[in-house]
């Protein structure tokens, strides 16, 4: 740290000690007179926020990190803008919003360090130093604000495929999966993780993948079956695929996929025949309804 810097650094310190309420207050003023800067934060949050950052940045100041880094590596002022930051993404303020609610301390803080001097070159030295102090912490709370969007988003995009690809129990020891869209890597995962937690807790004998609603089967989808079809085998069940309609049919050949180790049925009735016959149990019948023979001769 510098000779100029540290006694910057001290002559800010002194301001924040000397002037907590002031700065504080003048920076709610600010930010609700700029009504966009507090999109869903109320006064009193805004006196709240105001005072936990006031009392983080003289911390920061008091450290020897680097004015550029202190927003950032300082644990205390991190987590202050972290949190603010988070809390006002619940409350639906915009990143850019939340990063100039930061970068608007700047004002207040020239504005009281104006009136303590009137020497330009330390007006000058505190103002870069401001600068890099809160530019930093702006950036911080514009990628916590962005970071803690896009795992809200991966969280929900996640649910939606579990809500996609349930595993229904059909039978005594018999599941079934049945998939419709897109088969890729991502859901694959979902859908593996779910059925093997479904075989171990129902002590599933069979699992039937139904991919009736699949549009197009490819080399990808077909090792992805593949591969769930493997891990259903080491779980100690049985794996049948149904759905196989005949474009799918001439579109699997034609690719030259061998899938010749895996049982397949054109369609989810004779899958689940099947899968009765596996697990050795007798299907009710009733009178005038198709036996077991019947349904999977169909």
């Amino acid at each position: 740290m510098s000779a100029i810097e540290s006694a910057v650094r001290d002559r800010l310190i002194g301001t924040l000690r000397d002037h907590t309420e002031e700065i504080g207050e003048n920076w709610v003023r600010l930010q609700i007179d700029q009504e966009v800067l507090v999109t869903g934060i109320n006064e009193g949050e805004l006196r709240g926020e105001a005072a936990q950052l006031v009392s983080a940045l003289l911390s920061g100041l008091e450290s020897s990190l680097p004015a550029g880094r202190v927003a950032t590596a300082h644990a205390e002022l991190r987590t202050t803008i972290t949190e603010l930051s988070l809390r006002r993404a619940r409350a639906g303020a915009t990143p850019t919003a939340t990063s100039l609610a930061v970068l608007s301390l700047k004002e207040v803080l020239l504005e009281i360090l104006q009136r303590s001097t009137q020497n330009a070159r330390e007006l000058f030295e505190s103002a870069v130093v401001i600068n890099r102090l809160l530019d930093a912490a702006g950036v911080l709370s514009f990628d916590t604000y962005v970071a803690s969007r896009e795992e809200i988003i991966s969280r929900q995009s996640r649910q939606l495929m579990e809500l996609s690809t349930p595993v229904v129990r059909l039978w005594r020891h018999v599941l079934a999966v049945p998939l419709i869209g897109t088969l890729d890597t991502a859901r694959t995962q979902v859908v593996l993780e779910s059925l093997l937690q479904a075989i171990q807790s129902d002590e599933a004998r069979v699992a039937i993948i139904d991919i009736t609603g699949v549009a197009t089967v490819d080399t990808a989808v077909a090792q992805h079956l593949m591969q769930t079809v493997a891990a259903v085998r080491l779980m100690g069940a049985d794996c049948v695929i149904s759905g196989i309609r005949p474009p799918i049919a001439q579109t699997i050949a034609q690719l030259g996929l061998d899938l010749s180790t895996i049982l397949t049925r054109a369609t989810l009735a004779d899958a689940l025949a099947e899968a009765i016959k596996i697990t050795d149990q007798r299907m009710p019948h009733a009178p005038g309804a198709p036996g077991l023979s019947e349904l999977a001769g169909r």
